[in-house]
């Protein structure tokens, strides 16, 4: 079969690009190894482990909250399988979802695992042990990322486990000892904190998020300690041992000195590495960097090998969906003659906690290192009368301006749906709004986006009203 443009990898970076290419007029293929379409993020990441962590918030509610609320409820307690079901079916129908984008758009879709034979040549290996190869035009790499794991740290996938089999426990540990405080690790340990499982954090670096501006760790950190949360920040993990249903995790601590853990559960949050095993690239000239296995592309997604791309995961950037899907359409608008842009700077960065996290555009430590002047406003959830109503009052929004031009040079938030109104800002610095623009404009009351007018206020010459 010829095509215009075949896609290795139906995760959102793939199944964006190959719906774009359909859509432009494209003869599309979509290649995917595994049984169902949607990649890590659909199956094994985004969308199981926000439907864990929407279930494990209503539990945490209702137990803690909802008295206070007048709402009195008895003998509480958590049907982890049903959760578990819940789920599933969240994922099927996500995953089905995309099926039918395929076929609405007459895309071919082939099972097995792609690889290159040549650069317009593709071998697909099916599960049965069968082969068959297609050609196209182009090619768009789209094949994700793994979990990454640390060189001394055998994941047996039963006590030392990575994020993907964290989403399918047979129960809910009573210690999970938690290696790494990034996004992925806090998300998922907060699952099983608010589901009653003691939750330690052992992390290398001596701040949690700590890609993310300095303030909204620190700000994340007492929150997830008043979760129950235990962290040891500074600290060197040296190994981990199972005997039985007890993992031990052994970790040096900032003076060096040797300590350890038990726990039944350890799950390893380390990163992600891109996944780009058996495509091949040997065959076509295309090497990976050693560390990461990202592939090097142009400024327009191009390999080296003219008509060869690579999106989202494999290539360097923010390991974001978002960050995927936006580079999925602009390879196949670029293919199909346009040209379409990626504002790299404004790919907002989201941890699903309660409260949220999100951040978008330049940090205060990365202001500060290029020696740029800024003007920061603040507002703080508690003197959101939304927020006092919902009783979600820790955090705050952080507004980053130009000292002298009043541009909006970064937000960061930390509170209730801050992945939701981090979209304001995004919109706002897409057109290059300043400070003052944002604050004179209405925001309806009462509302949490409120507290993105206040910090801009506050950025303006401290003219926040409600602090």
């Amino acid at each position: 079969m010829q095509y215009d443009v075949i896609v290795i990898g139906s995760g959102p970076g793939g199944y964006v690009a190959a719906i774009r290419a359909a859509q432009l007029g494209l003869k599309t293929a979509c290649i995917e190894k595994y049984s169902t379409f949607g990649g890590t993020c659909l199956n094994v990441g985004c969308i199981p482990s926000k439907a864990l962590l929407d279930s494990s918030e209503h539990f945490h509610n209702a137990t803690h909250t909802f008295k206070t609320h007048g709402i009195n409820l008895d003998n509480l307690s958590v049907d982890f399988d049903q959760m578990l079901k819940r789920k599933d079916q969240v994922v099927s129908e996500n995953t089905s979802g995309i099926a039918y984008l395929f076929k609405k758009n007459k895309i071919e879709s082939y099972q097995g695992m792609g690889s290159f034979v040549d650069k317009n040549t593709i071998k697909i290996k099916k599960d049965d042990g069968t082969e068959q190869t297609i050609t196209g035009k182009n090619v768009i790499i789209a094949t994700g990322s793994k979990p990454a794991s640390l060189p001394f740290l055998k994941i047996d996938k039963k006590r030392i486990i990575s994020s993907t089999e964290a989403l399918k426990l047979p129960e809910v540990p009573k210690h999970m000892i938690l290696i790494g405080g990034g996004v992925i690790g806090l998300e998922l340990g907060s699952v099983y904190a608010r589901l009653g499982a003691k939750v330690s954090v052992v992390e290398y670096m001596d701040s949690i998020i700590p890609t993310m501006d300095k303030s909204l760790g620190r700000e994340l950190l007492k929150v997830l300690k008043k979760l129950g949360m235990e962290f040891y920040l500074g600290h060197k993990v040296t190994g981990a041992t199972v005997s039985g249903d007890e993992v031990t995790v052994t970790f040096d601590d900032p003076k060096g000195e040797k300590k350890e853990l038990k726990g039944d559960y350890c799950l390893v949050a380390v990163g992600r590495v891109a996944y780009t095993d058996g495509l091949g690239l040997e065959n076509i000239g295309i090497t990976v960097e050693e560390r990461g296995r990202k592939i090097t592309v142009d400024e327009h997604l191009e390999t080296k090998v003219k008509g060869v791309y690579a999106i989202g995961d494999v290539i360097r950037g923010a390991m974001l969906a978002h960050k995927a899907e936006e580079e999925g359409t602009l390879v196949a608008e670029s293919i199909a003659g346009q040209k379409p842009h990626i504002n790299y700077n404004l790919i907002p960065g989201v941890v699903y906690t309660w409260p949220e996290v999100a951040s978008v555009g330049q940090t205060e430590e990365q202001l500060k290192e290029q020696g740029v002047k800024y003007k920061a406003g603040s507002f703080p959830f508690k003197a959101s009368g939304r927020a006092r109503a919902s009783m979600d009052t820790d955090g705050f929004v952080k507004v980053l301006a130009d000292a002298k031009t009043d541009e909006i040079l970064g937000v960061h938030m930390i509170g209730p749906r801050a992945a939701d109104m981090i979209a304001e800002a995004v919109v706002a610095m897409e057109y290059r709004a300043s400070a003052e623009d944002v604050a004179r404009m209405s925001h309806a009351h009462p509302t949490y986006t409120e507290a993105m007018r206040e910090a801009c206020l506050a950025a303006t010459e401290n003219r926040a009203i409600h602090i």
